[in-house]
């Protein structure tokens, strides 16, 4: 059974500080963190699975999994190898520094290279509150559309990476690439955008790539 941590509070009210202060201390430590956002059922469970598959042996992974209820997922990670822990949110629908502090620290962080906040499943609370990540990146599925970047601006407004995921399941859907790249160009020019499967490999060595060049 995976460790869980309750989590009832933010602990500091000064979130902008916190939050620079958990990133400096994790790049001192040599530890990039990625908060990774995306709704519920979108595929970031497989998407972590298969990139702590790909590259833990390289790049050791821990993940810090932030849920309302459950351990499912971190059970699932930590049976692949990766540091793991969960946290409970209290009904809360994002994270903040403080909380990340929080379940980050509860984990022994020795040796580590790459940590992932996955955050709660919703396109909206995460995208409102600074993780303390050094890189935001959010995951868009294929069936969910090619209009989100029209629904929730914000989101991909703030976010440095994309990844479209279940492109092997396109074909079933009425869903666009162009168009979707177009619309998240227009809000998020920068954007780096990866479109992969997670369950044929198309695609993942170029997100991984970039999370190579992004390491400290």
């Amino acid at each position: 059974m995976a460790r869980v941590i309750e989590l009832h509070k933010s602990v500091t009210e000064s979130n902008d500080r916190d939050a620079e202060a958990l990133r400096n201390e994790l790049k001192e430590r040599g530890v990039l963190l990625i908060n990774l956002m995306s709704s519920p059922g979108s595929g970031k469970t497989t998407l972590l699975s298969r990139t702590i598959s790909d590259i833990n042996d390289e790049l050791p992974i821990a993940v810090l999994e932030a849920d309302i209820e459950s351990d499912v997922d971190a059970v699932k990670i930590e049976a692949l190898g990766a540091k793991s822990i969960q946290v409970h949110t209290d009904g809360m629908c994002h994270m903040d520094a403080g909380m990340t502090r929080e379940g980050l620290f509860g984990m022994d962080l020795s040796g580590t290279k790459i940590a992932f906040l996955e955050n709660v499943g919703n396109l909206i609370c995460p995208a409102e509150f600074d993780t303390g990540a050094h890189k935001n990146v959010m995951i868009l599925s294929v069936p969910e559309g090619d209009d989100k970047p029209l629904k929730y601006p914000l989101m991909f407004s703030m976010c440095d990476a994309l990844i479209i995921t279940k492109m092997d399941t396109k074909d079933f859907f009425t869903f666009d690439l162009d168009t979707c790249i177009s619309h998240v160009k227009k809000l998020n020019p920068d954007i780096f955008i990866f479109p992969v499967s997670a369950k044929t490999g198309d695609g993942m060595k170029e997100w991984e790539e970039y999370l190579k060049k992004e390491v400290f």
